[in-house]
């Protein structure tokens, strides 16, 4: 690396989490054979550092994704299931990571627009929420044009690949492959045993219409609240022309992912 120019970088980070000022710094010292570290918004920066959890990934990211540059996340959260480093192994694999060709995901987005508002990008999920007085909501589908059946329950989440490990997997939603350009329709408490989530092909177009509300029915997009959902109004939902490169790990994969930080599939553990 020593004869490569630096990569010119920005670093992001959530000023509310403990000792990271600290974080920053080892960075900044233990990443200057490699990168060249530029403010937020300098001409030329080819990749972004976001420390944080993945609320952190989701905040930036979106933004990012349309400045088409690369992000690499570093976990100073709970989780960090987005965020694939740590300090320590950010600083092992630099010379992996900030190179002209390093291994990236294209994370799919979604672009979610409600009735003729411009639209709204979702990295995770947008979720229409029940709500006080929390009755059961009625919710028209349409998928491609062509009418499903009536949702009657307390709402419903829809989550791209990257998201399904979030809310969509919580409420019985399936964990999908995030290279997969697809996304996932996921009911919440539907009021029939007959409905299930499904996975629609990303070039599908579904909208939602409000046929029953209940005063703080809510559109929720990626944990925050976006407006409230009133009878009559409609959601549409289809794959963006934006997508966000994150940098993954060179050595481990997604599912070493799901194992070490989901547990999955992990048995009980036995107390003696």
């Amino acid at each position: 690396m020593a004869n490569m120019a630096l990569q010119r970088i920005t670093m992001l980070a959530d000023r509310s989490i403990q000792h990271i000022d600290v974080i920053a710094s080892k960075l900044e010292s233990g990443l200057a054979d490699v990168v060249e570290f530029l403010p937020i918004g300098s001409e030329g920066i080819t990749l972004a550092i976001a420390i944080g959890g993945d609320g952190t990934l989701i905040q930036h990211g979106r933004t990012l994704a349309q400045q088409n540059i690369p992000l690499v996340g570093v976990n100073s959260g709970r989780l960090g299931f987005l965020a694939r480093f740590d300090v320590d192994s950010l600083m092992e694999y630099r010379e992996a990571i900030f190179t002209q060709s390093p291994k990236i995901l294209q994370a799919m987005l979604l672009d979610i627009t409600v009735d003729d508002h411009p639209p709204t990008i979702a990295m995770n999920e947008a979720m229409i929420a029940a709500g006080a007085p929390f009755r059961l909501v009625e919710l028209g589908i349409t998928i491609d044009g062509i009418p499903a059946p009536t949702l009657r329950g307390d709402g419903v989440i829809v989550a791209t690949p990257t998201g399904s490990t979030a809310h969509n997997a919580s409420v019985g939603g399936p964990i999908v492959d995030p290279s997969t350009n697809a996304f996932i329709l996921t009911p919440i408490a539907a009021h029939s045993l007959a409905v299930r989530p499904i996975v629609l092909d990303g070039s599908a177009n579904i909208s939602f219409e409000i046929m029953q509300a209940n005063e703080g029915t809510s559109l929720v997009i990626d944990g925050q609240v976006h407006c409230t959902m009133k009878q009559g109004m409609k959601m549409h939902v289809q794959q963006s022309k934006y997508s966000l490169s994150i940098v993954l790990h060179p050595l481990r994969s997604y599912w070493n992912t799901l194992v070490d930080k989901l547990h999955w599939a992990a048995h009980p553990e036995l107390q003696e």
